[in-house]
């Protein structure tokens, strides 16, 4: 996917705008008619049912757009309501995992904006240039070919256009042989290890941090002006800003990941993650602050499509006891659950920050412990015998870059230093 920011002074701003209004519009004026037929009579009015009913009433918004545009909005909202029905039977089955019923689809705010859709029907790609239609507007692409559609995504005080394309994607391998495991974390944003011998790496994640710290700062000065408005044109400058930098942090140590998976013929990436871990988390308010604001789940996504890029496996694992279990001493790791209130005992511990002691008094990275006891879900047999010697219990850090280094490297690293 190729991405475009469109700020105010761009060209393309206006046009970007009063699509994404007249998509907005559009959007509201459909979910009031699903949501009356819904509440009052019990059904629900689909895509087709909609798009004549919007035809026959010649819909200012509906007419005011592409064709295939204000069809996509449709979907959109289809899409939206159909996550609703699924995710209310899931609720009736088990409201454990939700922190409340699933509510209906809401209208968009009154002078928001909402994704606008242009099929590779509509658009043509010219001389490098995409051609938008009912529009002479256009914006230059690296794209060839194989266009797939372009959106246009309300930013705030911006609007970023993506150029979505399909590439050939690679047979995924049938079986686990070469693996990494990564431990997400604060501090340390991923500590990877794997089972052919090489040492770990952890990703610095005091980054994110730095961003967040400098961003929660600047909003509370910000918003002492404000007062019971509650937001500024400056507060969401800030927060788009603060969001574009955290993107890019992601993107470059996603992009790492994958990149570090083809040079050492990694076929599975294991992640750790634990479903609403981040309404349940009780570590103090500033701690609870730090580890909210950090957006692993895109981070998980980000690692998911790039792998699909490369053919390359990804398993995510509930990573419950991980931390806490002993991988050189093989502890069993427990599956956690509500309802079950046993306690469990394990041979090691956690003695400082960043450091674990096994029951023979070895020292291993606490990062990399759970990383490897994520890895140990997956691969049950998987031990220390079996390819790590030595080198696999303290890692490496490093923060990512994307830019080439002189040697041809696939990766060149502004800081890399050793840690625990």
């Amino acid at each position: 996917m190729e991405r475009h920011i469109i700020t105010k002074s761009h060209y393309l701003y206006n046009f970007c705008d009063d699509i994404c209004y007249k998509s907005k519009n559009l959007y509201n004026y459909s979910n009031y008619i699903i949501r009356q037929e819904y509440i009052f009579n019990h059904k629900f009015t689909g895509f087709y049912q909609l798009d004549r009913i919007l035809k026959e009433k010649n819909q200012v918004d509906y007419r005011r757009l592409p064709n295939q545009t204000s069809q996509q909005t449709l979907r959109l909202l289809e899409k939206d309501w159909q996550s609703f029905f699924a995710a209310n039977r899931d609720y009736k089955e088990n409201p454990s995992k939700y922190t409340g019923k699933p509510r209906l689809p809401k209208y968009k705010k009154k002078q928001g904006r909402h994704i606008a859709i242009f099929t590779n029907q509509q658009c043509e790609i010219k001389d490098g240039f995409i051609k938008f239609p009912k529009s002479s507007e256009k914006i230059q692409t690296r794209v060839k070919e194989n266009l797939a559609q372009v959106r246009i995504v309300p930013g705030g005080n911006c609007y970023i256009i993506e150029i979505v394309y399909q590439i050939e994607v690679p047979k995924k391998f049938s079986e686990i042989k070469n693996a990494i495991s990564i431990d997400l974390g604060v501090n340390n944003l991923a500590a990877i290890v794997n089972n052919i011998g090489l040492k770990p790496v952890v990703i610095e994640g005091k980054i994110i941090k730095s961003i967040n710290q400098y961003y929660n700062k600047e909003k509370a000065r910000l918003m002492s002006f404000v007062g019971g408005r509650g937001n500024s044109n400056r507060i969401i400058s800030l927060t788009e800003k603060r969001n574009r930098k955290i993107d890019d942090y992601l993107h470059k140590s996603s992009r790492f990941i994958i990149d570090y998976c083809k040079e050492n013929s990694i076929d599975t990436i294991i992640i750790g993650n634990n479903p609403g871990w981040k309404q349940k988390v009780s570590t103090g308010k500033v701690n609870n602050q730090k580890f909210v604001f950090i957006p692993f789940k895109k981070l998980i996504n980000q690692i998911k499509y790039k792998s699909e890029e490369k053919g390359i496996n990804v398993k995510v694992v509930q990573e419950s006891y991980t931390s806490k279990a002993s991988f050189l001493d093989s502890d069993n790791i427990p599956e956690y659950k509500v309802e079950n209130n046993e306690k469990h005992t394990f041979s090691g511990r956690r003695i400082y920050r960043g450091l674990y002691k096994t029951k023979a008094g070895i020292l291993i990275n606490s990062d990399c412990n759970g990383a490897y006891n994520c890895m140990r879900k997956v691969i049950p047999k998987f031990s220390l015998e079996e390819g790590i010697e030595g080198v696999g219990l303290h890692p490496v850090r490093l923060i990512p870059s994307l830019r080439q280094s002189n040697k041809g490297n696939l990766i060149n690293f502004d800081k890399i230093y050793n840690t625990f």
